[in-house]
């Protein structure tokens, strides 16, 4: 493998948002450059759903099918390192991968997702993205009419429980310690037939990710289907802040309507620039990405 190139747009992050981006620049005849180390964040989910024409799909075989579809035009390269360097800018961006490959382009796309930080009970990583987790959107149809709870407190858990119930009347509210709701809070749980749990979580008890039951501190065991747990976030790749990207409060790529960044020439898709967290929507902004780098190297 060569220890240089020299492309119009490097992407770094080969998952959903970035590799549809290389699909909408290789088809503008766009040399373009993928960094990535494949390890997207839904690896873990059984199932993809929600997504319109492959709902129920495994996650890697729509990931897959979707390398297979990019690198076949013959301008679009993959390339399995990470990139740990960056500089220059609009232009001439200057990155360095993992195995010390230099890497020049005129343009740069950040489509590097998140890394959830999750609760350290013992079996909440091994649940992740089966049992316990974080979209009803993506899960609760799978889990409807059964036992599920939410690890949440305060207002943020009355909206959660307003609209968990959609999707079935056996919610438990486990807050973690003493609740925080106000009367009329608690009134509005109970109408709703929503308990609410504050011992302390010990642990989840599973079998191969999927739960059993939670285990409260005072040895107290709740049987549980789903639990849908909001993880903190960090940014999986913090090169965008080494080359001045502003963030947003919440700790997000700061982006305009076509997925500029804050720095000429460096555009960032997918769930590293949005809170909401979807296949369907990292797709659409990384090809609403694509297009716009395409424009901007047009002489």
């Amino acid at each position: 493998m060569e220890n240089q190139s020299a492309v119009e747009v490097l992407i770094v992050g080969g998952s959903y948002a970035g590799l549809s981006a290389a699909l909408t620049l290789g088809r503008s005849l766009r040399r373009v450059l993928i960094l990535d180390t494949g390890q997207p964040c839904n690896r873990v989910t059984p199932h993809a759903h929600n997504f319109l024409t492959q709902d129920g799909t495994p996650p890697a075989e729509l990931a897959a099918q979707a390398r297979a579809q990019v690198l076949a035009y013959p301008t679009v390269e993959l390339v399995p390192e990470a990139a740990v360097a960056a500089s220059g800018t609009n232009g001439a961006f200057h990155v360095m991968t993992s195995t010390g490959r230099e890497i020049t382009a005129h343009k740069l796309l950040f489509a590097t997702g998140v890394r959830d930080v999750l609760p350290t009970q013992p079996g909440v990583a091994e649940c992740w993205g089966i049992s316990a987790v974080h979209c009803p959107y993506c899960h609760g149809y799978e889990y409807r009419g059964q036992p599920t709870g939410t690890l949440l407190n305060g207002d943020a858990a009355l909206e959660h429980a307003r609209l968990l119930h959609q999707w079935t009347d056996q919610l438990t509210v486990f807050t973690n310690g003493p609740a925080t709701f106000t009367p009329d809070q608690r009134q509005q749980l109970a109408g709703r037939g929503v308990q609410v749990e504050e011992t302390p979580v010990q642990a989840l008890h599973h079998t191969e990710g999927h739960i059993q039951y939670v285990e409260l501190v005072d040895g107290r065991q709740v049987p549980l289907a789903a639990l849908y747990v909001r993880p903190g976030m960090v940014q999986n790749c913090l090169l965008p802040q080494a080359l001045g990207c502003a963030y947003t409060e919440a700790g997000y790529l700061q982006v305009d309507a076509v997925g500029k960044t804050t720095v000429p020439g460096i555009y960032a898709a997918g769930d590293a620039t949005v809170l909401m967290r979807a296949l369907s929507l990292a797709i659409a902004g990384g090809g609403l990405a694509g297009a716009m780098l395409n424009h901007e190297l047009l002489p």
